[in-house]
C-alpha cells in the first residue's frame, strides 16, 4: 500500500486515538498484514516504497533521506517482528512523515496480555533467531513506547530527521563494521558507516526473506554464495549432505564454489574437492579450515578460512566455508554474522528438503490413486482432461474407466471433500471398491449403496478410534472442527453395454455430482441423470440409476465441479446452463476435440488460474 500524501493536519494512528502524538504529517500511509513470518518483509517493502515516493514528490531530500529510510526499515521490521512473534495476531501498521522531517511508525496487534520483551533488561531471554529485539528500536529512535488499549496494544517509535546520530564509541556498531571494511561495497550517500551501523540487521532480514521463499536446496546454496561473496568473503563453498551420507559417515557431498573473481572458481573447486570438511558432531562452528592457497594465485597465498556446520532440527545438512585473503583471523563481528546467516541457510535447506520429500510422496501417492491408463472401449472414442490444482500434491478429483466383464465397461468421475492426504485416503478406498463391486456384478445403484455404507463405516471407525485415544489421554470432548472429518464423496458412476446394431446402453447415477450431459450429432444437449445425495452422508440411503441410449455419434460429457464452478467475479461457468451451451458449440467434433474445447472455454472464462481441481471425461459412440 503506497503512502498517501496529505496536506491536512492529522495525528490519527492505527487506533481511534494517537498512540504517540506528533506534528502534522506531510504524508502518511497504513496497512493491515496477516500475523505471519512474511509480515516483516512486507512491512519493509511498504516503507521502502513510501520513502521512494516521498523523494519523487520532493517531500524528502533528493536521495530520499537514505539514513532515515534505512533506520525506518530496521525499526519497522523489528516492531512488526515483535508483534508477530509475541502476539501472533493480525497487525495494523501506520507510518507518517512529519513536517519537520521526523518519521513515526505505529504497529498495533490484538493481544494486550503479551507484552513485548526488551533484551536490554537483566532477565531478558537470549536473543531469538527472528530478530534483534527492542534494543535496536531504542538505539535508533528518538522516543518509543507501548500504548495499551482494550483488546490490543500499539508499539510506536519516532525517528529524528535524518536518522539517528552515530555513536562516538564504535564498539556498539553492529556486526558488519569490520565486514564492510574487508569487502567494500559501492559508496552510498552518507558514507559506508551508515550501512555499517544498520546494514547487518537489514542484511539478515532481507536474506531471511530471500532464503525462506526457496523450495530447492541447490538454489538456496547458490543464493548463499551470492549473499556472502564479496560482501563478507573473497570466496565461499557449500557442501550439502544427504541422509545416507550422514548415516554412513562417508563424508560430504559435492561442493559448490563461489569466488569474487570468476577465473579462480574452477581451480578452487578442484582443490576443495580434495579437502572436504570432516566435521565432528553437530557443533555449528565456526571451526578453522585449511587454507587452499595454491588454488588462489599469488595474491591468495595467505589467508584464513572458517567452516560452519549447517544444522536444522538437530540434523546436519551440510557445511559452509568462507575464506578471506590476507587475514590472520576473521573479526568476531563477521564470524557472528555468518553464524546467524548459516542458521537461516540451514533452515531454508531443511524446508526445501521437506518440501521435496512431500512432493515425491505426493507424486507416488497420486500415481497409485489413478489408473495407469484409460481403458480403450471397442466402439467408443474417449478423451480425458485431468488437472489437479496443486501439481505437487494429491488431488481431490479422480476418474476411472475399466472393463467389468461380460462385455460391460464401467466409468467413474469423483470429487472428494477436502484435499491432500485426507482426500487421498478416501480415493484409496473408493476406486478399488468401485472396481471390485462392479466386477462382482453389482448394478450401478448397488455399487453406490455399498460404497456409501463403506464410507460411513470407515468414518465411524475413525471417530471411535479418535475418541478412545482422547479418553486414554485424559482429554475432553472435541471442540468444534477438531474431531474426525466426515468423508463425503460426490460421484458419477456408469456402466456401458454395446448394442449388436451399434451404439451403447448407458446406465448411470449421480451422487451429489454435476450431472452428465449428452450431445447429439445435431447439437442437441440433454441431461442424462438426476441429482442424488452425496456418498458418506446419509445412513442406509438408497440410490437409483437411469438408462440412456448412446447412438452412433452421441457424446457423453462427465465433469467435476472444477468445471461447473469455475468463477469469474460473481459468475460461475455453469450459470444459465453455461456448460450445456459450451457443449452444444462442440457439435460435429470428435471426443478429443470436444474435451479440448471445453477445457479451453473453462480456462478462458476467467483471467486467473483455476482455484480447484479439474477433470472431464468424454465418451463418444462411434
Amino acid at each position: 500500500m503506497a503512502a498517501i500524501p496529505t496536506q491536512r493536519a492529522t495525528d490519527a494512528p492505527v487506533g481511534d486515538t494517537p498512540a504517540h502524538p506528533g506534528a502534522s504529517p506531510l504524508a502518511e500511509g497504513r496497512t493491515t498484514l496477516a500475523g505471519s513470518l512474511a509480515a516483516p518483509g512486507s512491512a519493509r517493502a511498504l516503507v521502502r516504497g513510501a520513502f521512494t515516493e516521498w523523494a519523487a514528490l520532493g517531500l524528502t531530500g533528493p536521495d530520499g533521506d537514505t539514513r532515515l529510510a534505512d533506520d525506518a526499515m530496521a525499526v519497522v521490521s523489528e516492531l512488526v517482528t515483535n508483534a508477530v512473534v509475541h502476539a501472533g495476531t493480525e497487525v495494523e501498521i501506520a507510518w507518517r512523515l512529519e513536517a519537520n522531517g521526523a518519521f513515526t511508525v505505529e504497529v498495533h496487534d490484538h493481544h494486550p496480555a503479551r507484552a513485548p520483551r526488551d533484551p536490554s533488561e537483566p532477565d531478558a531471554p537470549e536473543m531469538p533467531e527472528h530478530g534483534r529485539g527492542l534494543r535496536l528500536v531504542a538505539t535508533l529512535a528518538e522516543t518509543w513506547g507501548v500504548t495499551y488499549r482494550s483488546g490490543g496494544k500499539t508499539l510506536w517509535a519516532r525517528l529524528p530527521p535524518g536518522g539517528a546520530e552515530e555513536p562516538e564509541d564504535p564498539a556498539p556498531v553492529p556486526a558488519l563494521h569490520a565486514a564492510e571494511a574487508l569487502a567494500p561495497q559501492p559508496q552510498r550517500p552518507g558514507g559506508d558507516r551508515d550501512w555499517l551501523g544498520r546494514g547487518a540487521l537489514s542484511f539478515l532480514a532481507e536474506a531471511s526473506d530471500l532464503l525462506a521463499g526457496q523450495l530447492d536446496e541447490n538454489l538456496v546454496a547458490a543464493l548463499t554464495g551470492q549473499l556472502l561473496v564479496p560482501r563478507l568473503a573473497d570466496w565461499c563453498a557449500v557442501w550439502l549432505e544427504d541422509e545416507a551420507t550422514v548415516r554412513t559417515g562417508c563424508g560430504s557431498g559435492p561442493v559448490r564454489v563461489w569466488h569474487a573473481h570468476e577465473s579462480r572458481i574452477e581451480e578452487l573447486h578442484r582443490a576443495l574437492e580434495k579437502e572436504p570438511p570432516r566435521p565432528d558432531g553437530v557443533r555449528s562452528g565456526p571451526e578453522p579450515y585449511p587454507w587452499p592457497g595454491g588454488a588462489l594465485g599469488p595474491e591468495g597465498t595467505h589467508g584464513t578460512a572458517l567452516a560452519y556446520r549447517l544444522i536444522a532440527g538437530g540434523r546436519p545438512l551440510g557445511t559452509l566455508v568462507i575464506g578471506r585473503c590476507g587475514l590472520l583471523r576473521f573479526p568476531d563481528e563477521v564470524t557472528g554474522l555468518v553464524e546467524d546467516l548459516g542458521r537461516r541457510v540451514a533452515l531454508a535447506i531443511g524446508a526445501a528438503r521437506q518440501y521435496a520429500r512431500q512432493a515425491t510422496i505426493s507424486a507416488v501417492l497420486q500415481r497409485g490413486l489413478l489408473p495407469g491408463a484409460v481403458a480403450e472401449i471397442p466402439g467408443v472414442r474417449s478423451a480425458l482432461v485431468y488437472e489437479p490444482r496443486d501439481k505437487g500434491g494429491p488431488s481431490g478429483d479422480f476418474y476411472d474407466l475399466f472393463p467389468a466383464g461380460d462385455g460391460r465397461w464401467c466409468f467413474a468421475v469423483g470429487d472428494v471433500q477436502g484435499k491432500g492426504p485426507e482426500a487421498a485416503v478416501v480415493i484409496g478406498l473408493a476406486r478399488p471398491w468401485i472396481r471390485l463391486l462392479a466386477r462382482e456384478g453389482y448394478p450401478v445403484a448397488g455399487v453406490l449403496d455399498r460404497l456409501n455404507q463403506l464410507l460411513l463405516d470407515d468414518a465411524t471407525e475413525a471417530a471411535d478410534a479418535a475418541a478412545r485415544a482422547l479418553v486414554a489421554a485424559g482429554g475432553g470432548p472435541f471442540a468444534p472442527g477438531e474431531g474426525p472429518q466426515s468423508r463425503f464423496l460426490s460421484l458419477l458412476y456408469g456402466e456401458l453395454t454395446p448394442h449388436a446394431d451399434g451404439g451403447f446402453r448407458c446406465v448411470l447415477a449421480s451422487a451429489g455430482h454435476p450431472l452428465p450431459l449428452v450431445l447429439s450429432p445435431g447439437g442437441r444437449v440433454r441431461s442424462a441423470a438426476r441429482p442424488q445425495t452425496l456418498l458418506g452422508v446419509v445412513e442406509d440411503e438408497t440410490y437409483t440409476s437411469e438408462a440412456v441410449e448412446l447412438r452412433p455419434g452421441d457424446s457423453l460429457l462427465c465433469v467435476t465441479d472444477g468445471v461447473t464452478e469455475r468463477r469469474s467475479g460473481t459468475r460461475q461457468f455453469d450459470d444459465e446452463d453455461g456448460l450445456a451451451h459450451a457443449l452444444a458449440s462442440c457439435a460435429g467434433l470428435d471426443a478429443g476435440r470436444i474435451a479440448e474445447r471445453i477445457h479451453d472455454l473453462v480456462l478462458g472464462f476467467a483471467d486467473d488460474l483455476p482455484d480447484d481441481d479439474l477433470a472431464l471425461l468424454v465418451l463418444q459412440a462411434e
